[in-house]
């Protein structure tokens, strides 16, 4: 079992930047491939950004690509999400996600994270 334990949501302005972190208990990242997954009101989940835990290998969704980074400290078994230039499509509750096979559809995740709302403001 692994628990995720996410924090540093909140609310900013458009413009602004965040940084969530999601730490594991229980067992270690280093066997999973990590990522983040989001979903506004009134919408369906949908990925974000994963990092493999092979390789550090990163992937992000197109709407977040050159704003948000995805880092991984196994050590401290610890993700991280710094997201910067946040916008207001940006608004939604961020779940941290451990998938053994790294494919991050939300059917596949192994862990979720209890979530973090992040809103950002016009």
């Amino acid at each position: 079992q692994v628990q995720l334990v996410e924090s540093g949501g909140g609310l900013v302005q458009a413009g602004g930047s965040l940084r969530l972190s999601c730490e594991a208990s229980g067992r270690t990242i280093s066997s999973y491939d990590m990522g983040s997954l989001r979903q506004a009101p009134g919408k369906e989940r949908e990925f974000v950004t994963a990092i493999w835990r092979r390789g550090r290998t990163t992937s992000y969704a197109d709407s977040v690509k050159g704003r948000f980074t995805i880092s991984r400290d196994d050590a401290k078994n610890t993700v991280y999400l710094q997201m910067n230039s946040l916008k207001p499509e940006d608004t939604a509750v961020y779940y941290c996600a451990a998938d053994l096979a790294g494919i991050f559809k939300v059917a596949a995740v192994d862990y979720w994270g209890q979530g973090t709302q992040v809103t950002v403001s016009a």
